[in-house]
């Protein structure tokens, strides 16, 4: 093997260890942002999960869908809630400020509004549902007319 052969060979390995390296390092930056993130708000999400707010959003959202007729699908995921309909979604999320509820169409973020957890949950859900598309009507039959 040639000295020229050999130092592009080294090159090339030393090119590929840190190209595996480099993804691997920024990896764990992220993790330990989000892991950090996670902890400075998990007073706000405790407090979200298991007070009053959430389970009067939800007997809110409920009642109104049901008398637009119209189904509201629950999930906790994670720390953050979500609300969906018609194949739009309301998701109350935990930061380290307070919770933020995001407007979610066509898997796009449209706003985000500031939830006061102490204040009362049926204007966000009357808000939300007022959003939704409308239900798509079947076009008429012309041989029932």
């Amino acid at each position: 093997m040639s000295f020229l052969d050999n130092l592009e060979s080294n090159l090339k390995s030393v090119e590929s260890q840190e190209e595996r390296r480099s993804p691997s390092g920024r990896d764990a930056k992220v993790r330990d942002f989000e892991r950090a993130r996670a902890q400075a708000s998990a007073a706000v999400a405790e407090q979200l999960r298991k007070g009053p707010y959430a389970a009067e959003l939800l007997r809110q959202a409920t009642r109104l869908g049901h008398a637009m007729r119209t189904k509201v699908h629950l999930a906790w995921l994670g720390t953050t809630l979500r609300l969906e309909a018609r194949g739009a979604k309301l998701e109350l999320r935990p930061t380290p400020r307070g919770v933020v509820a995001v407007f979610i169409v066509d898997n796009t973020e449209v706003r985000n509004v500031a939830v006061d957890l102490a204040g009362s949950p049926e204007h966000l859900a009357r808000e939300w549902l007022a959003s939704l598309p409308p239900i798509p009507v079947a076009p008429a039959d012309p041989e029932w007319e």
